[in-house]
């Protein structure tokens, strides 16, 4: 980012703006459908919000740092709460979302749609 991006704020944002996979870009560079936040009646960072796809990617890359090993290595047990995660997080509303973790936990689109049943049996959802 171009700006003042030592000020306080921005810094107070950051990690937010980094957990999301966003992008901060200074106020003047905002375009279209970025955010732009202002402190004290000054604009001070926008921030560029990922495409729904780009944010799935990069959920799953944070799952992964987290665990320590490649998702397709986890456990089954761990694998189903990786599964209730990204449910939490809305990845099944992106499209071609359980092929997607599917490919990331080494598992058949089958397997992650009997994780989400099980799991919403288990809450009883229908």
């Amino acid at each position: 980012m171009t700006g003042p991006a030592d000020h306080p704020f921005v810094q107070a944002v950051k990690p937010l703006v980094d957990a999301m996979g966003g992008q901060m870009v200074a106020p003047d560079l905002a375009q279209g459908d970025d955010v732009v936040l202002s402190w004290e009646g000054e604009d001070r960072v926008a921030v560029r919000l990922p495409h729904l796809s780009d944010s799935l990617d990069h959920i799953l890359a944070e799952l992964q740092r987290r665990h320590g090993v490649p998702l397709a290595e986890l456990d089954r047990k761990t694998k189903q709460s990786v599964v209730r995660i990204l449910e939490t997080r809305g990845a099944f509303s992106v499209r071609h979302g359980v092929e997607t973790v599917a490919s990331a936990l080494g598992v058949s689109r089958f397997t992650v749609y009997n994780y989400l049943n099980r799991e919403n049996a288990a809450k009883g959802v229908d």
